[in-house]
């Protein structure tokens, strides 16, 4: 479970870091006319998010308690900040942090 956890992990930040990437274009955009500062922050927040379920995903075999609360911190908090564009992000992130959650006990 904890190879699953590691592959659905690194889909979810990358589903992540591309809704971050196009809310931060959005947020460009709309400070062309006059706002979207507040977007482009959030998005540079979800980024962040993204970068750390990565390395959620990547201790999934070696810490798989502390992977699964990489990942959920992850999924939770790029939810909040761009929402809409973190939805795939959030669902493949929740996945795979059950996964490497109840994978930990498991010799693989």
């Amino acid at each position: 479970m904890r190879i699953a956890a590691l592959i659905i992990g690194i889909l979810g930040a990358l589903a992540g870091l591309i809704g971050s990437i196009i809310a931060l274009a959005l947020g460009g955009v709309a400070s062309a006319f006059g706002g979207g500062d507040q977007l482009m922050g959030m998005s540079v927040g979800a980024m962040a998010m993204s970068i750390i379920g990565l390395v959620g995903a990547a201790l999934a075999m070696a810490k798989p308690r502390f992977a699964a609360l990489l990942m959920a911190v992850s999924a939770i908090v790029g939810l909040v900040l761009i929402s809409f564009g973190y939805i795939l992000a959030t669902v493949l992130l929740l996945i795979a942090t059950l996964l490497a959650f109840l994978g930990r006990n498991s010799e693989e």
